[in-house]
């Protein structure tokens, strides 16, 4: 009875902690970008560079630029993910982008290069672009009757979209702004512009409550809760309820539900970007440059929205409403269970059985890296904290490999957007290559010579070549059919 107090105690400090500092910032914008994306882009833009007959020489590149430029987590690029792949992009370069993205993305590898050393960097780099245009080519050969089908529906579906109007434009970019602005760690965002006390003498004793409940444990993985989390935490539940009402019927007109929804998410997500601190007998609050770009780009989102017609927009909360059913609930679900799992497994365990470049310590890393979520970036000092004691550089580089990309809440998420069988797929290959990537470059740490290292990875370009030749000629046979 006590394992299963403490495993359900685990998953909902999990789960609180991920809501608190996880879900705003980074997923909201998210949903918005997703729905914007299905409801508003004609798919003839989407289809233009990651399409199914899109030449591989064009999607594959541009699907894993598009990831390098965005710095989210593996539950946040699945809602994009899921926007593109519904509008028309090739299984194979959506599936590039989602894994890319995560892992690839500069401030990732910048983050890996301070950290961890620029061999880590250029290691993570290559062989995640390697391996992300490989996989992406793998399940587009395997799925290509899928692809086609999945093509086919897109058409029926967003056939009277022509062209994208400069208000949907405008919404869109507006859209990525406050994604960048909410998440990025640079300068302005994280200065201190100005700060304020409220006499709130209860803030510090709520505090200390809040990390009683919901310890902070970093080598689990564990934040614990804030003030400030537990503040957004009851905002997300009142976001809830008001969207159930206000979105569920969102085709039919607007009501006051939906506008409240809307407002209290604004809200959310201005208080999100402040600092809020108890200190002795008051609460500091502090005005950051990430706020104001939060606010000025929200402003931005509702401009140009406003000039959407009625149809369209109600249209765009429509879909992002259901990617928020589709998703969310499944990604609550995740975080429950990695809490519990985090409860059982101990580091030192990895620590132990990952501290030589063999394949089972690839695979225990890649393991690791499902069960043990940490969010974007954390994972690179936690990977340092592992590398001082003791694991291995292989099985550290398979873990930074599979960390960002399969956790398990977004292998929930992923499946309820391109179906299990794809997702299991999916999943197989990403551990395989997480695991073949390690032990290469633990290889190389190990003394493996240039030369060997380079035939290695030109038969691994060779063989990805040919495999896009062949892909390439059957879309080429198909589409002359």
């Amino acid at each position: 009875m006590e394992l299963v107090l403490q495993l359900l105690s685990g998953g909902a400090g999990s789960l609180a902690s991920y809501l608190a500092a996880h879900v705003l910032l980074c997923l909201l914008p998210a949903f918005f970008i997703a729905g914007a994306m299905t409801a508003l882009i004609p798919k003839a833009s989407v289809t233009r560079w990651l399409g199914r007959t899109t030449p591989a020489y064009v999607s594959y590149p541009a699907a894993a630029l598009a990831g390098s430029l965005i710095a989210v987590c593996s539950c946040t690029i699945v809602p994009l993910f899921a926007g593109i792949y519904r509008k028309g992009a090739g299984i194979g370069p959506a599936v590039t982008f989602l894994f890319f993205a995560p892992a690839g993305n500069i401030m990732a590898l910048a983050y890996t290069g301070s950290i961890l050393g620029p061999d880590f960097a250029i290691a993570r780099l290559v062989l995640c672009l390697l391996f992300g245009i490989g996989i992406g080519v793998l399940m587009a050969m395997i799925f290509w009757r899928d692809d086609a089908s999945h093509d086919a529906t897109t058409d029926t579906l967003f056939a009277d979209k022509a062209n994208i109007t400069p208000a949907a434009l405008g919404v869109l970019l507006a859209l990525v702004a406050l994604l960048i602005a909410g998440t990025l760690k640079l300068w302005p965002l994280t200065t201190s512009v100005v700060s304020f006390a409220l006499p709130l003498s209860w803030a510090e004793t709520w505090q200390a409550t809040l990390f009683r409940w919901v310890p902070f444990d970093a080598s689990k993985g564990g934040e614990g809760v804030s003030f400030q989390g537990s503040m957004l935490i009851a905002l997300l539940l009142l976001i809830a309820g008001a969207a159930w009402k206000g979105l569920e019927n969102i085709i039919e007109g607007a009501n006051r539900w939906t506008w409240l929804a809307l407002g209290l998410t604004a809200t959310t997500l201005l208080v999100a970007a402040l600092k809020i601190t108890p200190v002795t007998g008051a609460l500091e609050i502090v005005l950051t440059g990430r706020a104001i770009g939060v606010a000025l780009t929200l402003w931005l989102t509702w401009h140009f929205a406003r000039q959407l017609p009625a149809d369209d927009w109600h249209a765009w909360l429509w879909e992002a409403w259901r990617f928020v059913k589709q998703i969310f609930v499944l990604l609550i679900v995740g975080v429950f269970v990695v809490g519990m799992v985090r409860q059982i497994i101990r580091p030192e365990w990895i620590e132990a059985l990952a501290g030589s470049n063999t394949l089972l310590a690839n695979a225990v890393a890649v393991g690791f890296g499902v069960f043990m979520y940490f969010p974007t970036l954390v994972e690179v000092p936690v990977a340092r904290m592992f590398l001082d004691l003791g694991m291995h550089p292989g099985p550290l580089l398979a873990y930074l490999m599979a960390d960002p990309e399969l956790s398990f809440q977004s292998m929930l998420m992923v499946a309820a957007v391109i179906g299990r069988t794809k997702t299991t797929a999916y999943v197989v290959m990403v551990a395989l290559f997480s695991i073949f990537a390690g032990l290469l470059y633990g290889a190389w740490v190990d003394g493996l010579g240039w030369g060997t290292l380079a035939m290695t990875l030109g038969l691994f370009i060779s063989v990805l070549a040919g495999a896009l030749a062949l892909l390439r000629r059957r879309q080429h046979a198909i589409t002359s059919n």
